[in-house]
């Protein structure tokens, strides 16, 4: 199945990203565009999914930009990457934990290409790793399903700045931090864009 890749260079405006990715929702529905990969970065960007909570923010000062993912509350920042998408269901089969699992496993695959063992949590969505006894995510998902076309995505923290992170409790989970690749893997993640292309049309040739 014929799949568009996009790279933004630019950093998109959050609110302009998620016009653009309902509209492609229609497009694929109706047959009208093909299934859409979108590599980019946002500039510093608080967002609710639908299981947000108030409790979760802990500066009250924030602007919080409430979407129609699945997920709590998370930011969005430069130095991280958003991999968003638009995958028809109707063509791969209707089956949201498969599309779950399959996201997964295509991060774990991204990030072994930096030497990081990382894992998935059935309690916590997400891919997590461990550093000093403790697990900490690197890399979040939240997912909407319209019609049986998939879409939103996943982020990957590859450089970008954990202190964001205090002013909210990231995706409702206190127990447990964020991390990015760089605290574990100084080598540049120049090629990080063409990893991330190759793996998920792996996952979804």
């Amino acid at each position: 199945m014929k799949m568009e890749v996009k790279i933004s260079k630019k950093r998109i405006d959050y609110t302009e990203s998620m016009k653009i990715l309902e509209q492609r929702v229609e497009d694929v529905y109706l047959s009208k565009k093909e299934e859409l990969l979108w590599i980019l970065e946002h500039n510093i960007t608080y967002t609710s999914g639908t299981s947000g909570k108030d409790v979760d923010v802990i500066d009250k000062n924030l602007n919080i930009i409430k979407t129609n993912r699945g997920g709590k509350i998370t930011v969005h920042s430069p130095g991280q990457k958003i991999i968003y998408f638009v995958i028809n269901l109707n063509k791969r089969g209707k089956n949201i934990r498969k599309l779950v699992r399959k996201i997964e496993n295509c991060i774990i695959k991204i990030l072994s290409n930096y030497n990081l063992k990382t894992y998935s949590d059935a309690k916590n969505i997400g891919i997590w790793l461990s550093k000093d006894g403790k697990e900490k995510k690197v890399a979040a998902i939240g997912i909407k399903v319209k019609k049986w076309v998939a879409y939103h995505g996943f982020s990957i923290n590859i450089k970008n700045d954990l202190n964001l992170y205090n002013k909210i409790i990231p995706c409702g989970i206190k127990d447990k931090g964020v991390i990015s690749i760089f605290k574990f893997n100084k080598k540049k993640c120049k090629d990080i864009n063409k990893i991330i292309t190759e793996e998920f049309l792996n996952i979804f040739p």
